[in-house]
């Protein structure tokens, strides 16, 4: 049975925190990777920033819609979502637009297990991390080279 380890990709492009937006955008261009790891300066994993993450600061801004009563004003959506929305629109820091919640597996992890990971959760890569520290990446691709034989 096949494992994490035996079909992860081992050199990873990896981004900071603190890399800028501009940045990775070129390193997007220049690697032609879909998404990276967001990793420490030990390599500890520490989210994962994607193209749609970048490409999301270019989407038009949905003011929500408010009724104003009396001297109250009453938010009909998400006031906390129109915040997420300019803070990601007006990022310049990894930091600002990456995902902290990631689906990651072992090295030992079964490809099968890594597969339904991937559907469940609705990601096209998934970290391998060991003892915290990225090891490697699994992507779509990465499962559909292990099936040819």
């Amino acid at each position: 049975m096949l494992k994490a380890r035996d079909i992860m990709t081992s050199e990873v492009h990896t981004v900071s925190m603190e890399t800028s937006v501009d940045e990775l955008a070129r390193l997007f261009i220049s690697t032609g990777v879909s998404a990276m790891p967001v990793v420490d300066t030990e390599g500890m994993l520490q989210g994962i920033v994607t193209e749609t993450d970048l490409v999301s600061q270019d989407q038009p801004l949905h003011i929500p819609t408010v009724v104003s009563l009396f001297d109250w004003v009453v938010y009909l959506e998400s006031e906390t979502k129109f915040a997420e929305q300019v803070k990601k629109m007006t990022a310049r820091q990894v930091r600002e637009i990456c995902s902290t919640d990631v689906a990651t597996c072992a090295p030992d992890t079964p490809v099968s297990e890594v597969v339904a990971l991937m559907l469940e959760k609705g990601v096209h890569v998934v970290p391998v991390v060991e003892n915290g520290k990225l090891a490697g990446i699994v992507a779509r691709l990465d499962i559909i080279r292990s099936m040819v034989p």
